[in-house]
């Protein structure tokens, strides 16, 4: 992974940490509950970006990697592992 790119993923997620302490003392200040929500709403967005990032980059380098490999094994183990991954998130919601 190119180090630009790194550190911007790196603080995307220490922003997220940063913004879930927020959370934390909101719960322990017993803040308005709705406040708190929108907080975690913000949160979740932000996860989804990160996710969004991180699963650009994997396509672009191991799964483009394993697809224009000649070995058939290692094409459907990314699909597969790809497949897992949404099929867990489906099961979240």
């Amino acid at each position: 992974m190119a180090e630009i790119q790194k550190q911007e993923l790196r603080n995307r997620a220490l922003s997220i940490q940063g913004h879930m302490g927020a959370v934390a003392r909101m719960i322990e200040e017993d803040a308005y509950c709705v406040d708190i929500i929108k907080q975690t709403q913000a949160v979740q967005k932000a996860l989804d970006k990160l996710n969004a990032r991180l699963l650009e980059r994997h396509l672009d380098s191991c799964v483009a990697t394993a697809l224009r490999s000649h070995n058939p094994r290692e094409r459907k183990r990314v699909i597969k592992e790809l497949l897992d991954v949404f099929e867990a998130t489906a099961k979240i919601k």
